[in-house]
């Protein structure tokens, strides 16, 4: 979105390496390894496959960067690639796989037994710690210094594609319904562009509506549902599929709206920087407002295109260095005695209640999640998820108002767009929330089958 691919060519591997050497001292910031890169560009456009670097607007009058940072981006890219499969390696270690991790209830699958070579032990800690330092030096050296010197190129998206003027984010170890969680960062919300009082959060103020969704509530369409008490009645009332556009209807989507308090919320990265910039988190306060002076900012705009991009790599960095205290007190405790990887207070099933009902919440890669369920009789009545990508991308309430994508595409009507038929202006926009669509709506029909098929490029 923000680097062009093809420009790399024109670049002089030697002053790419003195560029990337001015901001950060990485091992394969040389002029070789830039050449490198480079020739396997200059071949797969010659080639024509372009492979992951496919259908790209390249040669838009948007792009800004010179030749040699696009190259320097691309390398990094590449590398970035190779480092993602180290690093997700360390939930395999605790977890036994990535993705969809195998975990008991109450805690993780592996065991931790310093004399048994197949659970956690000496050799894992140690190949543990060697990854978080790996992980901390590629985010600290690579990704913020990178995304920093790329960011003072487009600094008029600091004050584009804000998304409304509400944020909620439930905290550093997600909100907890039997007391304060243990993290130092709690849930909050943020409202009506207030980025310094945080009002405390209260999960009964949640509801869904389906006023626009493909939906319907047995008490009408225009009521707004908790979601212990939600309804999942699919309703499709679109054009016949395959379409090229959506009709002007009213209902336009499969998204429900979800609201707190009857306000749109953002969820995400920035939105949870801002809730712990709000409330005075040391370690948040002081990266963000590094980051701010050096690109001219203020807090505010962190609620923009270039802010939700940037707090990405910000939370990387906090994320990148709280886990080495993690693995510190990790081991301390494992010194100590303490093996234990679950709580076994409900581990037996007579001890669960007939009827009950419960609620999860945690902060995902892309926000606010949380899963709600209701048990009668020992089974599961109901089950509801609100997910990140459905707060951000979901459709207009009874009172009209914006989702967070919507909000921020729509933008006064002052969002640009140079180019109508290579639109990069908007995927930088919606982007910018990491959108998956693929968990805002989970639909098939009562065979597996899947019902319908939307590709965004």
């Amino acid at each position: 979105d923000w680097v062009d691919v093809t420009s790399a060519l024109k670049a002089d591997p030697a002053q790419t390496a003195r560029l990337a050497g001015s901001l950060a001292d990485w091992p394969s910031n040389s002029t070789a390894r830039f050449a490198d890169v480079q020739k396997r560009i200059r071949d797969s456009i010659s080639g024509g496959q372009l492979s992951i670097f496919t259908n790209g607007y390249w040669g838009h009058p948007a792009y800004r960067l010179p030749p040699e940072a696009n190259l320097m981006a691309v390398a990094h890219y590449l590398e970035a690639l190779e480092w993602q499969r180290d690093v997700i390696r360390l939930q395999t270690i605790f977890g036994g796989k990535n993705p969809h991790p195998n975990f008991l209830v109450g805690g993780m699958a592996c065991a931790i037994n310093m004399d048994n070579q197949i659970t956690i032990n000496a050799v894992s800690l140690a190949q543990i710690e060697g990854m978080i330092q790996r992980a901390r030096d590629f985010v600290e050296k690579v990704y913020y210094p990178d995304l920093l010197a790329i960011a003072s190129f487009y600094k008029e998206y600091a004050g584009i594609g804000a998304a409304g003027l509400h944020l909620l984010a439930v905290g550093e170890s997600g909100y907890s319904c039997s007391g304060s969680p243990a993290g130092a960062v709690k849930a909050g919300v943020l409202t009506d562009g207030n980025y310094q009082s945080l009002h405390p959060f209260d999960l009964n103020r949640i509801a869904e509506y389906v006023t626009s969704s493909w939906y319907s509530y047995a008490d009408g369409d225009k009521a707004g549902h908790h979601p212990w008490q939600g309804e999942t009645n699919p309703r499709y009332t679109g054009p016949p599929t395959p379409y090229k556009q959506l009709s002007d209807n009213l209902k336009y989507t499969w998204c429900k709206a979800p609201r707190y308090d009857d306000k749109a919320m953002q969820v995400g990265p920035n939105a949870r920087l801002m809730v712990a910039y709000a409330q005075g988190h040391a370690a948040t306060v002081t990266l963000v407002d590094a980051a701010l002076q050096k690109l001219g900012l203020k807090p505010e705009h962190l609620n923009s295109t270039l802010g939700r991009t940037l707090c990405r790599a910000l939370e990387s960095v906090l994320v990148a260095r709280r886990m080495t205290e993690t693995y510190d007190k990790l081991v301390a405790g494992i010194g100590s005695g303490d093996i234990s990887t679950f709580n076994p207070d409900r581990w037996e099933p007579g001890s669960w209640p007939k009827n009950a009902q419960g609620v999860g919440f945690v902060e995902a890669a892309r926000g606010t999640l949380s899963h709600w369920v209701q048990i009668e009789n020992g089974k599961i009545s109901r089950y509801e998820c609100v997910v990140p990508s459905t707060w951000n991308s979901s459709g207009r309430d009874p009172q009209g108002q914006m989702g967070p994508y919507e909000s921020a595409l729509a933008g006064n009507g002052q969002h640009p767009l140079q180019d109508s038929q290579r639109p990069l202006e908007v995927l930088r926009t919606i982007h910018s929330f990491d959108p998956c669509q693929s968990c805002a709506v989970h639909l098939l029909d009562m065979t597996g089958s899947v019902l319908g098929e939307v590709t965004l490029r």
